[in-house]
């Protein structure tokens, strides 16, 4: 048996027949088994809500009443089965509104009997304060834990935040810096060729020619990696969104890979990462290093972000007019739902993405080799 916690085990046979189990041990000391499925048709994530749908359901059945819900358990209950299946730096986030702010103005309360004039001075006060950005991240926490507690999960008839939004501050637009020029760009790519630590090097060219955010390059493993297709696959739980997510690989792409691979045998180092930590291969690089790598190159925060990589080749890609603007957003996986449809999926326009990120990553080639040309021209 593995255990994966709240009592969810795996129990793997002789045979290799896997099974999702919950046990519980009950007040008289007898453990019970429920059965939740067959792995791998049920995965880890569908297991985990199972799990707490389940143990939901035996504390019903002992005489907990709905009613008697209370507001932190609703929460905990939320989070466990929502959060916890994403990656780990959204989930200590989200951990740390929760017990910063979200549930200590409510410690005790049934969670039916929490208002709109409840919640409203709690999120009004980080607004007023200036925490805009804060405040409405708070109230979007609120807003999912009652939906989560709506029937048949739970006895919360209502949303309460509905309408709390508009007393609020208008929201503030983020931007990150980036560049939009082509010989700024060029510049940046010869700066990335000539870097002198090799592991960063490639780091920096893995991220520009993908353009994923920082922490999904650092916690990119080998084991997500595709050679044969030349395609990245990240699983949902490391998506912002908590989707699984398809990056076609360019030959430049794959070339940084294979030099990262090269460089760490070298080394003697083995380690589930692409880009592991330098002290603990067993972990991965922290998702600063592109940022510091940005800043001694020459970039301060006002000219160039990690993130502005991202924002970089957006600009480029649409200016271009070759590509749609549903392949452009699916493969920057952005989570509005105005810019890409709710019916795609992770394979959504691949071939176009895949055509799509080989033109990119020769754009850039032929714009830190012809730096010198176009400068002249212009």
């Amino acid at each position: 048996m593995r255990a994966d916690g709240g009592g969810l085990y795996l129990e793997v046979l002789p045979n290799g027949s896997r099974y999702w189990w919950l046990i519980v041990r009950g007040a008289n000391k007898k453990t019970k088994k429920y059965k939740l499925g067959d792995y791998p048709e049920v995965g880890i994530k569908t297991a985990r809500e199972l799990c707490v749908l389940k143990r939901r359901e035996i504390g019903l059945s002992v005489g907990k009443p709905p009613s008697d819900l209370r507001f932190e358990e609703l929460a905990w209950d939320w989070y466990n089965t929502k959060i916890m299946p994403l990656r780990e730096s959204y989930r200590k986030d989200v951990k740390g509104r929760l017990e910063n702010h979200v549930l200590p103005p409510f410690i005790g309360r049934l969670a039916a009997s929490i208002t709109a004039f409840d919640i409203l001075p709690v999120v009004k006060g980080l607004d007023n304060a200036g925490f805009h950005d804060s405040a409405r991240k708070i109230l979007g926490i609120y807003g999912q834990i009652f939906r989560y507690g709506m029937p048949p999960m739970g006895p919360i008839m209502a949303d309460p935040t509905a309408g709390i939004v508009k007393h609020l501050a208008p929201k503030s637009k983020k931007h990150f810096a980036s560049l939009t020029d082509r010989r700024d760009v060029a510049k940046l790519m010869r700066e990335i060729t000539i870097y002198r630590s090799g592991r960063v090097r490639y780091a920096l060219l893995f991220s520009v020619y993908t353009f994923c955010r920082p922490g999904e390059v650092a916690e990119a493993r080998w084991s997500e990696i595709d050679f044969t297709r030349a395609e990245w696959r990240k699983p949902g739980e490391k998506m912002k969104n908590g989707e699984p997510h398809i990056v076609p690989l360019s030959k430049q792409a794959v070339e940084a890979l294979r030099g990262e691979e090269r460089l760490l045998a070298a080394c003697g180092v083995s380690s589930p990462y692409v880009f592991p930590n330098t002290r603990n291969p067993e972990k991965h690089m922290t998702k600063d290093t592109v940022r510091v790598a940005l800043r001694s190159i020459g970039y301060s925060k006002e000219e160039l972000t990690s993130h502005g990589l991202r924002a970089m080749a957006s600009t480029l890609l649409n200016e271009s007019g070759l590509w749609s603007i549903d392949a452009i957003e699916l493969q920057l996986a952005h989570t509005d739902k105005d810019h890409v449809r709710a019916d795609y999926n992770f394979a959504s326009k691949l071939p176009e993405r895949t055509r799509m990120m080989q033109w990119w990553a020769d754009e850039l080639d032929r714009l830190r080799s012809n730096v010198k040309e176009k400068v002249k021209k212009d």
